[in-house]
């Protein structure tokens, strides 16, 4: 499949580079804010199978952010995030995952921000979709030094597409506080975007961008806005593995500017293999 000439490969790949920078200003042109940043990350449809186990780390740092304590929260600038994933297979549409946040930070040192709940339930491969489909929810606490709205819950549809070496997600999230300040503001939407493409089996790269445009029916101005632009790379050498890395920039003046990072999943599995197997 990819036993092309060395001139046609250079030729193809610089064409489908300038696809990916015009998809990544394209991008630009859409206001936002940014989803918390402990599990920067765009859903794909598919589930953990059943009787298997996906543990992952999600790593960021931020480069530079907020310098500030506003509000009682601590400052992201230069804050390290770790969070610990595990996700359970319950059926051949459905599982279950748990995540715990961390931050580490110069004068504050390594602390537990806080938990997160999330089942997710799919469109299964017998309906023959179309498209990939599939639908979150995550509720969860986390601290008041790193957020002010403690308890918070997402619904998320997902929605993807492989197009040949193309893939498209489109995550179009809707977020409501339980408790702290923003708990009589209703339904916020928070949509998050991947573009790739298969340069060769292992290697994809492309583009993803998560927002948040404040409330249904009365978003906020585009100076209270934020967004985020990654710029990422997958590497698919297993189907045991999970591998992707990013650089984000962020454009407008309510997000963290500059922030770097990294998933490292692996797959477990737990069910026992017959004879034939």
């Amino acid at each position: 499949m990819y036993s092309q000439s060395k001139p046609s490969r250079v030729v193809i790949v610089c064409f489908h580079s300038r696809l990916l920078v015009a998809a990544f200003f394209l991008l630009l042109t859409i206001t936002a804010r940014a989803q918390g940043n402990y599990e920067i990350q765009v859903y794909g449809a598919d589930t953990v199978q059943s009787k298997n186990l996906m543990v992952e780390l999600h790593s960021n740092y931020t480069v530079t952010g907020q310098t500030k304590v506003i509000d009682g929260v601590y400052p992201t600038n230069h804050q390290e995030h770790e969070t610990q994933e595990l996700t359970q297979g319950i059926n051949d549409w459905a599982e279950l995952g748990f995540y715990v946040f961390t931050s580490e930070q110069d004068g504050h040192g390594v602390q537990w921000v806080g938990d997160h709940i999330r089942p997710r339930v799919r469109a299964p491969d017998r309906w023959h979709l179309p498209v990939g489909l599939s639908l979150s929810t995550e509720i969860g606490y986390q601290r008041a030094v790193y957020s002010p709205d403690t308890w918070t819950w997402e619904i998320r549809p997902i929605v993807d597409k492989t197009l040949g070496r193309w893939y498209f997600a489109f995550n179009p999230a809707l977020e409501r506080t339980l408790h702290g300040p923003d708990v009589n503001q209703g339904l916020g939407f928070s949509p998050a975007v991947k573009v790739s493409y298969d340069f060769t089996p292992k290697i994809s790269g492309g583009f993803e961008y998560y927002a948040d445009y404040g409330r249904l029916g009365a978003f906020d101005t585009l100076h209270e806005q934020q967004q985020q632009i990654f710029a990422v790379t997958d590497l698919n050498v297993s189907p045991k593995w999970e591998i992707n890395f990013g650089v984000g920039l962020g454009p407008t003046a309510a997000t963290d500017h500059l922030i770097v990072k990294g998933i490292l999943g692996r797959r477990f599995d737990w069910g026992r293999r017959s004879a034939v197997d």
